[in-house]
Order: structure tokens, then C-alpha cells, then sequence
């Protein structure tokens, strides 16, 4: 059973950068042909995906957000962090961390979601 958790603050000032890590039980982050995502929901919009880690550390990045997205992991405490730079209103949503194989399955396990503000 794989479990995932966020962490990190509720809110963030516009300009300054976002930083969220997932915590991963039941599975390591580096298990043949997993990925490990991040994404997001705007408040009355869709799911976003913003990026993904694979258990071989490439990373996968949306282009839609211009490069202010960064992944990268620590294998020795099973995390992945998010950091978005630069943020704006616009970044305002539930953040999410979900696992997916290499196989077309979809995202299996999801965290439960953190609430992200950015607001002066």
C-alpha cells in the first residue's frame, strides 16, 4: 500500500517561492518504472498536472508554466519536493503528490492535498 503526504506552508507572498515536499510510504521512489507527480487544482478549475520525478530522477515538466517548476528528490528519506518560483495569484490551489507506474494505470495513490495561498 502506497501512502503519500504533503507538507509545507499554507501560504506563500506573490514573488516569492513555494517549496512542498511528498513524503512516500509502502513503496520506494525508486521502483522500476514509477513516477512520482505533483499536481494541482485552481479554485473552480480542473486538475493541473505540473511535473513528475521518475525513479530514475528525470524529471517531466509542464510547459505551460515557463519553467518555474522544479523537481527533485531525496532517496534516503523516500520525498520528492516541489519548488515553484516566482509565484503569482494565479498559483493559488490544492496541491496534490500522486504515484503512477510506467504502464498506462493512471495516478494510483494520491496524498490527500494541501491548501496553497499566495496572497500578500
Amino acid at each position: 500500500q502506497v501512502h503519500l503526504q504533503e507538507s509545507g506552508p499554507g501560504l506563500v507572498k506573490p514573488s516569492q517561492t513555494l517549496s512542498l515536499t511528498c513524503t512516500v510510504s509502502g513503496e520506494p521512489i525508486t521502483r522500476n518504472y514509477y513516477y512520482w507527480n505533483w499536481i494541482r487544482q485552481p479554485p473552480g478549475k480542473g486538475l493541473e498536472w505540473i511535473g513528475s520525478i521518475a525513479y530514475s530522477a528525470a524529471t517531466y515538466y509542464n510547459p505551460s508554466l515557463k519553467g518555474r517548476i522544479s523537481i527533485s528528490r531525496d532517496t534516503s528519506k523516500n520525498q520528492f519536493t516541489l519548488e515553484v518560483t516566482a509565484v503569482t495569484p494565479e498559483d493559488t490551489a490544492v496541491y496534490y503528490c500522486a504515484s503512477a507506474d510506467g504502464y498506462g494505470s493512471g495516478f494510483a495513490y494520491w496524498g490527500q492535498g494541501t491548501q496553497v495561498t499566495v496572497s500578500s
